[in-house]
């Protein structure tokens, strides 16, 4: 244990490496595209148009926190997929991470840890790039839509919750990445689990829904899904302009910094082993 949080320490003297090769991916991402940078603001807005128009417009938001008005349903989707967007794109980039960067894990004095930190470090500026696009979309509505909820103090607390996301993403990166060097079903199988997560985790609803409330187990099953919490908070502060759910995001984070102590330690066990394996 004293090893692995030495070594773990030493991510920080790297913190030069990982800052070039964040800047580096955010380049080569958009590097050829005609809009660029603009494409990170684009892909949340065209994911949120497709959901508003399939469950709110076809369907139609039946809870009560809407008032049947598709524009707040928007926005509560919007809340959700922004930062999904982000731990999803992280989960799938830090399983391939390692196979695609072979030529640099070959070399001896490199330090395979920064990738998954790359690519979770890189995911996380994207989703800081639409967060000003959510909070805009936040004040238009608030100013034309009588009924929904404006800003309020909490949302100082929005940086607590992108910790809490930040820590459980590059935990679960950590273990992720290291797995599927060994095992390359993990990249099939995670395709799948990140789908069925998703649908598990309140962001095309909310808690308060009437199908939620009536069934003891599915509220008992969300509640143990770290993600609800994680989405809770962004709903609380962005949406409704509540409170965080502080003391369930606390456990949140407890489990989120077992998961990156866990995530670390399989990860540095196997790390010997991955030029032969990529």
């Amino acid at each position: 244990m004293p090893r692995l949080f030495n070594n773990f320490k030493e991510l920080y003297r790297y913190r030069v490496l990982i800052r070039t090769l964040v800047s580096r991916e955010l380049k080569a991402r958009y590097r050829g595209t005609v809009l660029g940078f603009l494409w990170s603001f684009i892909n949340p807005l065209l994911l949120m148009t497709i959901y508003t128009i399939v469950f709110g417009f076809i369907i139609n938001p039946r809870d009560p926190a809407f008032n049947n008005n598709p524009i707040l349903y928007a926005l509560f989707l919007f809340c959700g997929i922004l930062p999904w967007s982000w731990f999803s794109s992280s989960s799938i980039e830090s399983a391939n991470i390692l196979m695609i960067q072979g030529n640099l894990i070959k070399k001896v004095l490199f330090p395979a840890e920064v990738l998954p930190v790359v690519v979770v470090t890189s995911n996380f500026i994207h989703f800081l790039f639409g967060l000003p696009i959510l909070l805009a979309a936040k004040t238009l509505i608030a100013l034309f839509v009588p009924q929904a909820p404006g800003f309020s103090i909490y949302l100082v607390f929005l940086p607590l919750v992108m910790f809490v996301q930040f820590v459980f993403s590059l935990g679960f990166g950590f273990l992720i990445s290291s797995l599927t060097v060994h095992f390359r079903d993990i990249k099939d199988i995670l395709a799948n689990l990140l789908t069925f997560w998703f649908f598990a985790t309140p962001i095309i609803y909310p808690l308060t829904f009437h199908s939620v409330q009536k069934s003891a187990l599915l509220r008992t099953m969300l509640n143990l899904n770290p993600m609800t919490h994680i989405m809770q908070g962004y709903q609380n502060t962005i949406f409704y302009g509540t409170m965080i759910p502080w003391k369930r995001l606390g456990v949140t984070l407890l489990a989120g910094g077992l998961l990156l102590l866990i995530g670390y330690a399989i990860f540095n066990r196997l790390r010997d082993s991955f030029p032969e394996e990529v």
